[in-house]
């Protein structure tokens, strides 16, 4: 078993984080204080933290995201969104995590009258005043809600900021009754320009989700993936038979952006024990750890780490290979991802397994 001080020592890192789902609760509470939002259900941040993953854990995708009606309230300033970003990098940074994708949805802070635009600049300013002091790196993926109609908008606002740290497009939402070829034309438009996609798929549906996003709208990489397991069946001898999709998926290493206390808190699965990522992990598919909501869910990355390393006995190699799959499957340039494999990476893990001098 690894050591939990090895775990948050271990260079990691974050391809499925969500913005508004990991503020920190005191921050919250001020930033609600400041924009007088009356509708938190405590203005004690520790038992407002609790009061978000309450509501989280209540077995389904559509109640879980029910809390962040509260956080976007509060993300509604350039200065509020700013300092988020800021703290959000900075706890990553603190846990230990080299290279972050983190997503949000700029369509829900124009409520104030700030233009997706401003929305976003104040997002990556934020994230500019800590990447620029610390050996953290952070590319921004633009999601659009899956239960609206802006998505076109939003993957032309994620291709303009391409090249000042925007690095993906997403669809993010409810996904039953909200299919990615609803968005087609946004998806289309990405395509046409060499701009990177990821899509939430099989989270809380099934294989036909994961299809559309993959062969219909040209994912790269898909937001949880989970259902994946739907198509590959174990007989009773313990051998694995995959059907087409999930052959097409290992085959074609396309990385599968997991998080395992989020499909816990939503029904998903009914535990990390019960998590399909340990058979995936041993059938060799591109399998990354992910937070998704760090306050949602009660977790940061060593703790999601740690809880996938105790349940299925993991060691530092596997800790290793999980960190290197979402390396290279990060939609950082070539060049930066393998400075970061070859200079940080590989040389952190190597110096976990090195015995300490003496003194």
């Amino acid at each position: 078993m690894i050591p939990r001080d090895v775990i948050e020592r271990a260079p990691k890192v974050l391809l499925h984080e969500h913005l508004d789902g990991g503020l920190r609760p005191r921050t919250v509470v001020e930033l609600a204080d400041e924009h007088g939002y009356t509708g938190l259900p405590t203005t004690d941040p520790d038992d407002l933290a609790r009061a978000f993953q309450r509501i989280a854990n209540r077995g389904s995708l559509e109640e879980y995201l029910e809390g962040f009606a509260h956080t976007t309230a509060v993300m509604q300033t350039p200065e509020a969104l700013a300092r988020v970003a800021r703290e959000c990098a900075e706890d990553l940074d603190a846990d230990g995590v080299v290279y972050a994708e983190i997503r949000f949805a700029p369509e829900l802070h124009t409520a104030d009258g700030l233009s997706l635009d401003e929305v976003l600049e104040a997002v990556l300013d934020g994230f500019a005043s800590v990447t620029t002091e610390r050996q953290i790196t952070v590319g921004v993926i633009c999601s659009a809600m899956r239960t609206a109609a802006r998505s076109y908008e939003i993957a032309q606002l994620a291709v303009r900021w391409r090249d000042h740290g925007v690095v993906g497009f997403d669809i993010a939402g409810a996904e039953k009754g909200y299919p990615p070829t609803q968005h087609l034309d946004a998806f289309q438009l990405a395509l046409r320009e060499s701009f990177h996609v990821t899509i939430h798929a099989g989270e809380s549906f099934g294989l036909k989700s994961i299809w559309e996003a993959l062969q219909w709208c040209g994912a790269e990489r898909l937001g949880h993936g989970l259902r994946v397991i739907d198509d590959i069946e174990v007989d009773a001898d313990g051998q694995p038979h995959l059907g087409r999709l999930a052959g097409y998926i290992r085959d074609r290493r396309i990385p599968l952006e997991m998080c395992p206390s989020s499909n816990v808190n939503t029904g998903a699965v009914p535990s990390i024990e019960k998590h399909p990522i340990d058979l995936l992990r041993r059938l060799r598919y591109r399998v990354t750890v992910n937070t998704d909501n760090r306050l949602m869910s009660d977790v940061s990355l060593s703790d999601e780490l740690q809880r996938v390393v105790e349940a299925f006995d993991l060691g530092i190699d596997e800790l290793q290979w999980l960190t290197l799959n979402a390396m290279k499957s990060a939609f950082w340039p070539f060049d930066d991802r393998l400075r970061l494999i070859n200079e940080v990476i590989k040389p952190g893990y190597l110096s976990l397994t090195q015995p300490t001098d003496l003194p």
